[in-house]
């Protein structure tokens, strides 16, 4: 993670600033977060149920998806010079594209599209982020991602 000083953030707005590690969508996390979320409709945790969907198998849930986003930034977005902490603000835009079959895998692309400082040393941070799945044309999701930066 490149770490600026607040004066440079402009030159970094449209580029992008990183991109994740994979994570697997394994079959054993969907169910965790089934079991997490009480969410256990069987295109989600029904292997032999699921193959006969036009999915041919189970998926992830798409906010199973949506929650790996936190640690698929840590690396892949600009750190500011003096920050003690960055808080998750929130997404914009979010749009499930493409689902995520059990056993594939899924990482995340930054692009930074706007830094504002909401108040003195608070850097509200907006990035698009697209979460690709491997070996897939079309992106799993899309999402405007918030963070708050606080500068001590």
């Amino acid at each position: 993670m490149p770490i600026i000083k607040a004066e440079e953030l402009d030159s970094w707005k449209g580029k992008e600033v990183g991109v994740s590690d994979w994570f697997e969508a394994s079959q054993d996390r969907i169910n965790k977060f089934a079991d997490c979320t009480e969410d256990h409709q069987f295109i989600h945790v029904d292997e032999e149920k699921a193959k006969n969907t036009p999915f041919g198998g189970t998926i992830a849930h798409g906010l199973l998806t949506l929650s790996l986003m936190p640690a698929m930034s840590y690396g892949c977005t600009l750190g500011l010079e003096g920050a003690v902490m960055g808080i998750n603000y929130g997404y914009d835009k979010v749009r499930f594209l493409n689902p995520v079959r059990a056993g594939s895998k899924v990482r995340a692309r930054h692009v930074l599209v706007d830094a504002v400082e909401k108040q003195p040393g608070r850097w509200l941070m907006t990035y698009d982020v697209t979460v690709e799945i491997d070996g897939i044309e079309t992106p799993a999701l899309i999402a405007r991602s918030l963070a708050m930066i606080v500068v001590g």
